[in-house]
């Protein structure tokens, strides 16, 4: 009966009475429901096939893997790249992005071949006050083997009630014995947004996802406490921001446009348009803005920068952005997974298209082919001071800027090379707590130490390639020894600094300034 329930409810899904949307407010599902005969057709067809395999397939049959992995998610391929099911550990994991607090040690951990690594304790967290570190490798919890669990089920044992006690048991290069640390558990919050000065006047936003609710309460925290009234420009990233809530995305265009001005919209065959406007704030709109942007800026990525772009609010510097203006919504189903079922499509506020078409291709070619698509020149719209923009293929930015092509040695150290500086990070401090001195840089003994450990572990290079490449392999150790010895933010910001696209999105500021002097006039004119 559960199975047969579940595979129900994928089918009529479209005739639930509430969603719960993963990108935007709470909606009435209004989907047209086949006839009755239909549906019983339809579901009598599945289940006698599903019985059929259940009885005579040469293995047993998990009934499980045959919904969930199999009938269910088969039925939405069929539909668009972005329909997707979860099951319900899947679900509540995203719920508990979605709400940026959970109670636990603080910490990300992930999965290393059979290993459970601790990735990154939070600055301040239990985990952090315990002295777990960066590379521990977690061998048990509270006495329980934890070396076959995988990160998931390990997770789950670490989390647990606020002020309640865990026994974590971990491993670490450079002692000789595994040792058990006791842990209290605690709220833990966590925030995808950081604001600090680049250099006086200039200030930098880095806004990694917009799945949780805090976005935009963050945002302002972190720029209210740089002193907004202080800032003559500012970088906006978005950089590989995959995208998440629309109403985060709102607020976060919102803020810098003026009052009512449309931010967003989107509409379906049954869901009826919606038109999400801007509540801005005063004090952001005096100075320009750059937006930064990738082939992986995708959905509420998309949203702001063709927001921003369509008001002629910020100039957009980067490559296309993924294309993805797909409106997915929640449909919670009783055994605790969900449907994510797309309803409708976004729309920039000139009315441009943001969805890049899938309809002619593989979905592996589809998601590959993220930000090169071209535009369709058969939807063109205008900004507010009649730039002409296309739609049609994600968000074209207003300069290019184009990331130099990977060296032979950097494309023979990827995809492992992460995994490589972060082995380094582990012999470097070994069993000594990881401490720099401010503005530590990587010396000729530190890099030196650094091309033994590239030959120790098989990485073919000639000494030419060494030194052609060796400010970026410099840039590579600073940030992983940075993550160690502070946190992960210290090491962002440390990157940020010297990046080349951020440079030139310094050098760009002017362009956005006569931007908004223009879309100013503009506003004045029509008032």
């Amino acid at each position: 009966m559960k199975i047969r329930n579940s595979l129900y409810v994928a089918l009529i899904v479209g005739a639930s009475a509430v969603l719960a949307p993963l990108y935007g407010p709470s909606i009435a599902a209004r989907a047209a429901t086949p006839t009755q005969d239909d549906m019983e057709r339809s579901v009598k067809s599945l289940l006698t096939v599903y019985s059929i395999v259940e009885r005579n397939y040469a293995d047993p049959v998990s009934s499980e893997k045959a919904i969930y992995q199999g009938a269910i998610p088969g039925m939405l391929r069929t539909l668009d790249p972005h329909s997707n099911f979860v099951d319900p550990e899947e679900y509540k994991d995203m719920q508990r992005k979605q709400r940026a607090q959970y109670f636990g040690i603080g910490m990300l951990i992930s999965q290393e071949g059979q290993k459970t690594i601790a990735m990154e304790p939070f600055p301040g967290s239990p985990a952090w006050k315990a002295d777990l570190r960066r590379g521990d490798v977690i061998v048990a919890v509270d006495g329980k083997d934890a070396t076959t669990k995988g990160s998931a089920a390990t997770a789950d044992m670490l989390r647990g009630p606020k002020d309640t006690q865990v026994k974590v048991t971990v491993t670490r290069e450079g002692v000789a014995e595994p040792f058990t640390v006791t842990v209290t558990r605690g709220g833990i919050e966590t925030s995808v947004v950081d604001a600090f000065w680049l250099k006086p006047g200039i200030a930098f936003l880095s806004v990694t996802s917009f799945e949780a609710q805090n976005v935009a309460r963050d945002v302002e925290s972190g720029l209210k406490k740089l002193g907004e009234d202080k800032v003559r420009g500012l970088i906006l990233d978005l950089r590989d921001n995959r995208g998440g809530l629309v109403t985060e995305a709102v607020s976060l265009a919102g803020r810098f446009l003026n009052d009512g001005q449309v931010v967003v919209s989107h509409h379906g065959r049954v869901e009826k348009e919606q038109v999400f406007r801007a509540k801005s704030n005063p004090a952001a709109q005096r100075y320009p803005v750059i937006v930064l942007v990738n082939g992986q800026s995708a959905s509420a990525s998309e949203i702001v920068s063709g927001a921003l772009q369509d008001h002629d609010r910020a100039w957009i510097l980067g490559s296309n952005t993924f294309g993805k203006g797909l409106v997915q919504a929640q449909f919670p189903v009783s055994e605790g997974g969900a449907l994510l079922l797309t309803i409708a499509h976004y729309y920039t506020p000139s009315g441009r298209l943001i969805q890049r078409d899938y309809s002619h291709r593989s979905f592996y070619e589809y998601y590959t082919a993220g930000g090169k698509d071209t535009q369709n020149l058969n939807d063109v719209k205008a900004t507010d001071t009649g730039r002409k923009m296309y739609g049609g293929a994600g968000i074209a930015p207003d300069e290019k800027y184009e990331s130099p092509k990977a060296t032979l040695l950097e494309r023979r150290l990827n995809p492992q090379y992460s995994l490589l500086v972060y082995k380094f990070g582990n012999s470097y401090f070994g069993a000594k707590k990881p401490q720099l001195p401010e503005g530590w840089e990587p010396n000729d003994e530190t890099m030196a130490r650094f091309k033994d450990f590239l030959h120790t572990q098989g990485v073919p290079f000639t000494e030419a390639e060494y030194n052609r490449d060796k400010n970026w392999l410099r840039d590579q150790v600073r940030y992983e020894l940075y993550f160690r010895a502070y946190n992960r933010t210290t090491a962002d910001r440390a990157r940020f600094t010297d990046d080349p696209e951020v440079q030139r999105a310094i050098e760009s500021l002017p362009k956005a300034q006569t931007l908004l002097a223009e879309a100013q006039k503009v506003l004045a004119r029509r008032q």
